[in-house]
Parts: structure tokens; sequence; C-alpha cells
């Protein structure tokens, strides 16, 4: 069945639609909770939150083609506002599963990229996870934030920008 026939159908109140609808994002979902939250426990807390939360929010989708953002706005937002409540500030050491591993040097490069990440403003962070961890376009980042493409394709300029002004100071040092 065609993921809009499952939303139409789960905006009806149809919970196996809604369920097999999650099972297909779940996977999604929880990687991009825990490059918010850099816990496992965690991040599996803010995805059960984000599920409640689209679970009784679903009516309110007014556009079946954009759940996929819809859903991953909602799981920005829980991320955030978890982040804050608990006022998380994890090291991206734990990061090394999300970067291959061949050899010393490059470890250490990628911790000092994921480490860099984890030092921009949100909204840069947010572009930059949505954009090179979540592979989406920029309309749909757009989409996703609800602002327009040009504030998405700034934020993402300046944030390469800066990561790559901080990578360099890094390694002068």
């Amino acid at each position: 069945m065609a993921a809009n026939d499952l939303v139409k159908k789960a905006k009806r109140g149809n919970e196996k639609a809604f369920a097999e609808l999650m099972q297909g994002e779940k996977h999604k979902l929880y990687r991009m909770a825990y490059l918010y939250v850099k816990n496992e426990d965690d991040a599996l807390d803010v995805v059960q939150e984000t599920i409640y939360k689209a679970y009784i929010s679903i009516k309110k989708l007014k556009e079946p083609d954009y759940f996929s953002t819809w859903l991953t706005r909602i799981l920005i937002h829980t991320a955030l506002d978890f982040i804050k409540k608990n006022k998380l500030t994890v090291p991206f050491s734990e990061m090394e599963e999300f970067f291959p591993t061949r050899g010393d040097r490059l470890i250490d490069e990628r911790l000092d990229l994921a480490e860099a990440i984890e030092q921009l403003e949100e909204r840069y962070k947010t572009v930059i996870i949505l954009r090179y961890f979540n592979d989406l376009s920029i309309k749909q980042i757009a989409d996703c934030l609800n602002c327009p493409e040009g504030t998405v394709k700034t934020n993402l300029h300046r944030a390469i920008n800066k990561l790559k002004l901080d990578i360099r100071e890094a390694y002068i040092q």
C-alpha cells in the first residue's frame, strides 16, 4: 500500500495504518534523535514522544505527501525540548559509530568534525544534520523547518564556513 494511502487511513483513525507508517520511519527517527541527544535511551525516549505527538495530532496534517517532513519537524522540536529540559551537553566522542574507521587519523578528523558540529548554533546544526546525515534536499529542509529555501541555503552556507574555520583552527593549534 502506498504511503499516501496509509497516511489518509491513519488520519481517519486507522491505528494499523499509523503503526505501519511508524514502522517505515522508526530507523530514520532514531538516527536523527541520536544525533541530537547522543544517548540510546534518550533517543528512544525522544522517538517515543515523537510518535505519541504524531499519533494525537495526525488529523491536523493537511497534506499526506508531507507526512515524513511533518514527522521530522515533530522530532526536531521534541529533541530540542528534551535537550533544553535536561540541559544536555554530551560529548561527540560517542559518535564513532556514525563514522567509518580507517585509521587513527581519519577517526580523529571525523571526531573533530563531529565536535565542531556539536558547537554550532542549533539552527546551523539542524540544517547540517538534515542535509548531510539525513540526505534531505534544500526544499525538504525548508518544508521541515517551515522557513524559506533561501534561509536554509544561508544557514547551510554559514554552518559550512563555520565548520571549515573551526576545523582549520583546530589543526593550526
